[in-house]
C-alpha cells in the first residue's frame, strides 16, 4: 500500500513529530469565514440551487396531474432549460465536492501527523453518521436523499484517498462507463413507475414514510453507481488544489468550464427535445439518449465547479452581501439541503398542502429557486449571528470527532 500514497501537494510541510499512536483527536475548530477558501463554498451554494430546481420540477412531473402538460412557451422553455442546465448536472458537482472535501480531511489530518489507520477510522466514522442522517432524512422527509449515499461511499471507498493518480483515474473512468449505464437503464424504469403510481394516491404520512424507506434498496445502488466517478475526480482535483488555488490553474479551469458546460448543453439537447415532447422515442432509444444526458452531465457538473472557481479568483478577497450569503450557504450546505426537504414535506405530499399538481412547469422551476433563496437567507442569518456552522454540520462534526476537550480552569 505504500506505493499508493500520493506525493505531498506542493508547498505542504508535514509536522516533524506525529501524535502518539491511538491519541484522541481534538475536534478541529470550524474555520472562520475570512479564512475559508471561497470557491468550494460558492460551488456548494450554487449546486443547491440546481438541486432545488430539479426537485421542484420532478415533483411537478410525478404528481397526479398526468406528468408533463406543457401549456405554453414558458413551460416549454422552463422544461428545456432544466434538461440542458440542471437535470443530472447538479448531482455530479455535489459528488465531486464531497470527494474534494473528504480528500481535504485526509490531507489535513495527515499534515497533523495522523497515521492512515487513524484517519481511515475517522473517515469511515464520518461516513457511518452520514448514513444515519440520510436514513432519518428519508424516513421523515424525502425519498431522494443523497446524504446516506455519500456516507456509504465514504465507508466503502475510503481506501481511494491513498490511490496513486493513475489507479484513481482508472477506477474513476470504469465507474463512469459502467455506473452511468446501469443508472440510466434502471432510472428510466423507476421514473416511469413513479409517474404511473402517482396519480391521485394519498397513502398518508406513515405509509409514505414506509414506502420511502422501501425505496432505499433501489435508490442506494443507483445513486452510488452515478456518484463514484465524480467523487473520485473530486479527490484527484483536491490533490492539485484546483478550487483552493485557482490562480495556479487558470488556463486548465477555463478549458474545463467552457468545454464542460458546452458539452453538457449539447448532450442535453436530445433529452430536452424528448422532455418537451418535440421528439417521441421508444424505450431503448430513450434509455440511450438518457445515458448520453448523464455522461455529458458529468462534464457540466465539473464545468460549473471550474467556472465558479474562476469567479472566486476574480472576486479575490472581496465579499459583498450576495457573495457572503452564497458562501454562507455553501459552508452550511447539509443544513440548507435538509431545509429544502422540510419545505418540500410541507408543500408537496397529498396529505400536506399538495401544491405540485396545481403548478405549471415554469412555476415549479420558480418555486425551486424560491425555496433555495429562502435557505440562503436562513444561512446568512446564521452567519450574521455568529454561528460558524449549521445544526447539521455541528451534529456531524460532534459525532465524528466527539466532545471537545475542556480547557482547565486556572
Amino acid at each position: 500500500m505504500a506505493n499508493d500514497i500520493p506525493p505531498p501537494a506542493p508547498g505542504v510541510r508535514r509536522p516533524p513529530t506525529a501524535p502518539a499512536a491511538g491519541a484522541a483527536a481534538a475536534p478541529p475548530a470550524p474555520l472562520p469565514a475570512a479564512r475559508r477558501d471561497l470557491a468550494p463554498d460558492l460551488a456548494r451554494g450554487f449546486m443547491l440551487l440546481v438541486i432545488a430546481v430539479v426537485h421542484a420540477h420532478l415533483f411537478r412531473v410525478t404528481t397526479g396531474a398526468g406528468g408533463l402538460t406543457l401549456d405554453g412557451t414558458l413551460d416549454i422553455a422552463a422544461t428545456a432549460a432544466v434538461a440542458l442546465f440542471a437535470e443530472n448536472r447538479g448531482y455530479p458537482m455535489f459528488a465531486a465536492l464531497f470527494g474534494y472535501g473528504l480528500a481535504q480531511i485526509f490531507r489535513r489530518r495527515t499534515e497533523e501527523g495522523r497515521d492512515w489507520p487513524w484517519t481511515r477510522r475517522l473517515v469511515r466514522r464520518r461516513g457511518r453518521w452520514l448514513i444515519v442522517i440520510g436514513v432519518a432524512h428519508t424516513a421523515l422527509l424525502f425519498y431522494g436523499d443523497i446524504i446516506a449515499v455519500y456516507g456509504l461511499i465514504a465507508v466503502c471507498f475510503a481506501a481511494a484517498l491513498r490511490f496513486t493518480d493513475r489507479r484513481l483515474l482508472t477506477h474513476a473512468f470504469v465507474w463512469m462507463a459502467v455506473g452511468s449505464l446501469a443508472y440510466s437503464a434502471v432510472e428510466n424504469l423507476v421514473f416511469g413507475a413513479a409517474q404511473e403510481s402517482a396519480g391521485g394516491q394519498n397513502p398518508g404520512p406513515l405509509l409514505d414514510a414506509v414506502f420511502r424507506l422501501m425505496t432505499l434498496p433501489v435508490m442506494w445502488p443507483m445513486m452510488i453507481a452515478i456518484s463514484v466517478f465524480p467523487f473520485l475526480i473530486g479527490v484527484w482535483a483536491e490533490r492539485r488544489r484546483l478550487l483552493e488555488e485557482p490562480e495556479r490553474h487558470r488556463a486548465f479551469l477555463v478549458r474545463v468550464a467552457a468545454g464542460g458546460i458546452g458539452l453538457a448543453v449539447l448532450g442535453g439537447i436530445p433529452q430536452a427535445l424528448v422532455n418537451t415532447e418535440v421528439w417521441s422515442v421508444g424505450p431503448v432509444a430513450g434509455a440511450a439518449l438518457f445515458w448520453v444526458h448523464v455522461l455529458t452531465g458529468y462534464a457540466g457538473g465539473f464545468g460549473y465547479a471550474a467556472a465558479i472557481a474562476l469567479v472566486a479568483l476574480r472576486l479575490g478577497r472581496r465579499r459583498g452581501a450576495v457573495v457572503s450569503a452564497l458562501a454562507a450557504t455553501g459552508q452550511r450546505s447539509m443544513t440548507a439541503y435538509l431545509l429544502q426537504s422540510v419545505v418540500w414535506a410541507a408543500l408537496i405530499p397529498p396529505y400536506a398542502l399538495n401544491i405540485a399538481p396545481h403548478l405549471s412547469d415554469a412555476q415549479a422551476v420558480g418555486l425551486g429557486a424560491a425555496v433555495w433563496l429562502g435557505t440562503v437567507v436562513v444561512c446568512d442569518i446564521l452567519r450574521r449571528t455568529g454561528f460558524r456552522q449549521g445544526p447539521a454540520e455541528w451534529f456531524l462534526r460532534r459525532m465524528t470527532y466527539g466532545r471537545p476537550a475542556r480547557t482547565p480552569r486556572t
